[in-house]
């Protein structure tokens, strides 16, 4: 499967800013490409490249393939309104995104595997697909006979600082609820979607 296994925040590196919000990423201190010549490197922008950027920003947050990506911006177009907004309510809706907002896992990349894993349930049934669409109303939970893996373990009781508003956990629970349609001033992650727009509307 062609996904990016290697060093996470090169990717960040690469693409000028932290794409996750770890204050502790190398991007914030070294803010530029790596490698011997990441310092010095300079490039010529243009429109094009920077709409490239934004696309890869929210591409790279939530580990999408670039399939996944045009299908996903397809169906945002298709829903009529905002086109960005709509794109950012997608993303956050899907299922792994879920399970990373509640603090079930550290990271987005953690997230999607403990989902294929089939370790998390949606209202009571089991869910493996990372890509599922979580709806208000429903309630994300992990599975009896997986609470007892160390990581899933360790979210359930170091809860995120801070739970989106549209998600409802209380601590040393294994059990979320999506309570409300994630929006773009409730969304953690804020990145510019006119440069997705335009890029794939070219």
């Amino acid at each position: 499967m062609g996904r990016y296994t290697g060093p996470k925040h090169k990717l960040c590196r690469r693409l000028g800013s932290c794409v996750w919000g770890d204050p502790k990423c190398p991007a914030i201190k070294r803010p530029y490409a790596p490698g011997q010549h990441g310092p010095t490197l300079r490039r010529k922008a243009t429109v094009y490249g920077q709409q490239l950027l934004d696309k890869q920003r929210i591409q790279t947050h939530y580990g999408l393939l670039e399939k996944q990506m045009r299908r996903t911006f397809a169906e945002a177009q298709r829903m009529g309104g905002v086109t960005g907004s709509n794109l950012l309510l997608l993303l956050e809706s899907r299922l792994d995104a879920v399970v990373y907002r509640l603090g079930f896992a550290r990271t987005m990349h953690q997230a999607r595997q403990i989902v294929s894993h089939g370790h998390i349930l949606v209202d009571g049934q089991k869910c493996n697909m990372p890509g599922f669409q979580v709806k208000p109303g429903m309630t994300v939970s992990v599975k009896e006979k997986s609470r007892k893996v160390p990581a899933l373990a360790e979210g359930a009781a170091n809860p995120p600082a801070a739970i989106p508003e549209y998600l409802d956990r209380a601590a040393d629970s294994f059990e979320g609820k999506m309570i409300a349609a994630p929006n773009i001033e409730t969304i953690p992650f804020k990145p510019d979607t006119a440069g997705i727009i335009g890029f794939y509307s070219r």
